[in-house]
């Protein structure tokens, strides 16, 4: 027998929802994908979201913890219209990239070696990733599911990836231009890097389904020791030749 839960335990509805979507993408995902997971009858499930797009909605808003959850009286929460969920991501986006530190460095005056602060790139990539970890149940659930759903992969792979690959190259071929960086290799190459492997370990490795030895329980794999590990291997890996070193 299917077993109930409390009509207040809305947080573990988007909970599982949201492991469901993200392991098996929009199109396959049941709305008794996720009853089952939750040991629900389908039936009972409906008193929490109204649909398979009202549950991945609710996912994608509420899974981070940046909003409260609804009211009791307020369930089941209603479908989304067609945009809702795009116009959603697109206002998290926005407000994320509003103060990116990457943006703030792009709008400053270039600057030579010796004006430039050495840590730089390392504090770009700190700022990146702990934007990233705020919101990475929302961005594993969109990532997994835009390419099936049109205007969503719009926003998140343009606004959302694409722009900001191409900022991040901008920067990097300026500050090579000074002769403040040094870069391993082209500056586009580099920028998608940066962003992918930062991804890799704010959101995507939380979510492995057969994580390594170092995984995202590690104790030595915190945020704290990533965004340490990243930024020092990024700022060595793009520090200009000293002078004694070049001769």
């Amino acid at each position: 027998m299917a077993r109930s839960i409390p009509a207040d335990r809305f947080a573990v509805v988007v909970d599982a929802a949201a492991r469901v979507f993200i392991a098996h993408g929009y199109r396959r995902t049941q709305v008794q994908d996720v009853a089952d997971a939750l040991g629900l009858a389908k039936g009972t499930l409906y008193g929490y979201a109204q649909n398979k797009t009202a549950l991945f909605a609710a996912a994608v808003r509420y899974a981070d913890g940046h909003e409260p959850l609804p009211a009791v009286t307020d369930l089941p929460v209603p479908a989304p219209a067609d945009a809702d969920v795009a116009a959603l991501v697109a206002g998290r986006l926005g407000a994320e990239i509003a103060d990116l530190r990457l943006h703030g460095a792009l709008a400053e005056p270039a600057h030579g070696t010796a004006d430039t602060d050495p840590d730089e790139l390392g504090g770009i990539v700190t700022d990146l990733y702990q934007r990233l970890a705020r919101h990475r149940v929302a961005i594993k659930l969109v990532d997994r599911c835009a390419p099936e759903l049109p205007d969503l992969a719009e926003i998140w792979f343009g606004t959302g990836r694409r722009a900001q690959v191409d900022a991040l190259a901008e920067y990097l071929t300026r500050r090579a231009d000074t002769g403040a960086i040094a870069l391993p290799g082209p500056a586009t190459l580099l920028a998608r890097t940066i962003v992918e492997l930062v991804t890799l370990w704010a959101v995507h490795r939380h979510f492995d389904p057969a994580p390594p030895t170092t995984g995202a329980a590690d104790p030595a794999a915190d945020d704290a020791t990533v965004t340490a590990m990243l930024a020092a291997l990024l700022n060595r890996a793009t520090a200009p030749a000293s002078p004694h070193r070049s001769r």
